[in-house]
């Protein structure tokens, strides 16, 4: 690619495309995007996996530096915890993710956030074209074979480089797969997912509005729950989540095992699925009016993470995001994982515009460990989430890892804030993970409180067992 030439093709104008695309245009690029849905400003949104999304400080960080934390930050509800409903339908006290209100994630539409970043791709100048599905690609040629799914018509585009933000359903991906093996493997996992939905108060169906909450209406409020919260019904093996909109909803996802008892294999029913919530979710029941419905009518999700050995095909293609390294939800750290591949990938661009294959190897080099690394922590969080959030042994591990990264801050930082307040390495964040995990184990063990442990050894141990924090 010549300084003057400058030309990428992006496939897919999804949350990482169009950042992507929007920096690109930013840098220089002329840049053009083919997405096979229909404009989400005209058409609506088609979210398809659309749980709601948990924006932390790598994600702020790369839609700062597109200029876009103005736009963002109307479409998003602060989170400072976890709110924990135990099965007597009790609210347990909010277990707060950071130190204050400086430490906390948002809760943002896939939907609006997508629209955000269309926009501001195109505001940059680039050039994004709709229902423009990718068939197949001749690399020889370099040509890319497109169908419009409005109009039917077929056509041939010429491209010089490419790079795929499909997602995990990814097309160019198949098609580099054709022409070159990526050691693809995808581990499914055995939980699936259905969403439904908690109503902003003043949207409850005439009728259903439960009695407790008249008095809120009256006042002006919005939230059937505390808004401020990621809320969670865990359960053991499954469990439920409720993340804030910003009009006073709520998004709601059962996370349930495809086979077994319970399981989506043996809800068959709306009887079925209203006996099984009424027993194990029955707080949720009188806020979810369309419960029945909404179970019936929503499809299941699938859920699990994608792995592959080669990202690029030299400088004619390149995999980002969900479309090279898919996981599971369950850590909020898809999309910011796909912004942080954008950022890294618009800089080196920038910095080496005719060395697009040594672009590609690098970016592939730096991301892939980082990329196995929250996958990693992902799955181990579903874990945390549906069996141990209510647990006193982790509810100390938890205390004490508070406690040490106020004591020791120059060794010591607390996992969710490695992964979600900052912008370590994923790579770096797991290794001082585990090796934090075994020492609050060790210091914890056969201890009820706090009060138990003895902090001054405690913060010894840290300083001769954990490097010191590396900059970041």
């Amino acid at each position: 690619m010549t300084t003057a030439d400058r030309r990428i093709t992006l496939i897919g104008a999804g949350l990482v495309g169009g950042l992507l695309a929007t920096l690109l245009a930013q840098r220089g690029f002329k840049v053009q995007v083919f997405e096979r849905r229909s404009d989400p400003r005209r058409a609506g949104y088609e979210g398809g996996r659309s749980i709601n999304l948990a924006l932390a400080e790598r994600g702020r960080h790369a839609l700062r530096v597109a200029g876009l934390q103005s736009v963002i930050d109307p479409i998003t509800v602060m989170m400072r915890g976890r709110m924990i409903h135990d099965i007597d339908g009790n609210c347990l006290p909010l277990q707060r993710y950071g130190r204050d209100d400086s430490e906390v994630i948002w809760s943002v539409s896939r939907g609006a956030l997508n629209i955000a970043v269309i926009d501001a791709a195109e505001k940059a100048g680039a050039i994004i074209h709709f229902d423009q599905r990718l068939d197949r690609v001749d690399w020889d040629g370099m040509r890319l074979h497109v169908t419009d799914d409005q109009t039917g018509e077929s056509r041939e585009v010429e491209a010089t480089c490419l790079i795929g933000s499909d997602g995990a359903g990814s097309a160019l991906r198949k098609a580099m797969s054709e022409v070159a093996d990526l050691g693809e493997r995808f581990e499914p996992l055995d939980h699936g997912y259905k969403e439904l939905e908690i109503p902003a108060l003043a949207d409850f169906p005439a009728g259903t509005l439960p009695a407790n909450l008249e008095a809120a209406v009256a006042r002006g409020e919005r939230y059937a729950m505390e808004p401020n919260a990621l809320h969670i019904w865990p359960r053991g093996n499954y469990m439920c989540i409720a993340l804030p909109n910003s009009e006073g909803s709520f998004t709601v996802t059962l996370f349930l095992p495809n086979e077994g008892d319970p399981s989506f294999a043996t809800l068959t029913s709306a009887d079925d699925a209203m006996t099984f919530f009424q027993r194990d979710f029955g707080d949720a029941v009188p806020l979810i009016p369309d419960l029945a419905d909404d179970f019936a009518s929503n499809p299941v999700g699938m859920l699990g993470t994608l792995y592959l050995d080669r990202w690029n095909i030299d400088g004619r293609a390149l995999l980002v995001g969900d479309a090279s390294h898919a996981i599971v939800p369950f850590h909020g750290q898809g999309m910011n994982s796909g912004f942080e591949d954008a950022v890294e990938l618009a800089d080196l661009l920038a910095a080496s515009p005719d060395d697009i294959g040594g672009v590609f190897d690098e970016f592939s080099r730096r991301r892939k460990p980082n990329a196995d690394a929250i996958a990693e922590m992902a799955l181990d969080n579903y874990i945390e989430m549906r069996d141990r959030v209510d647990d006193a042994d982790f509810l100390l591990m938890r205390e004490l890892d508070r406690t040490l990264s106020d004591a020791v801050p120059s060794h010591w930082m607390t996992h969710y804030a490695m992964v979600t307040f900052s912008r370590m390495p994923y790579s770096v964040a797991l290794e001082r993970t585990r090796m934090g995990e075994a020492l609050l184990r060790e210091l914890t063990a056969g201890k009820a409180s706090l009060d138990e442990i003895d902090l001054a050894l405690a913060r010894e141990r840290v300083l001769a067992a954990m490097p010191p924090l590396p900059a970041f």
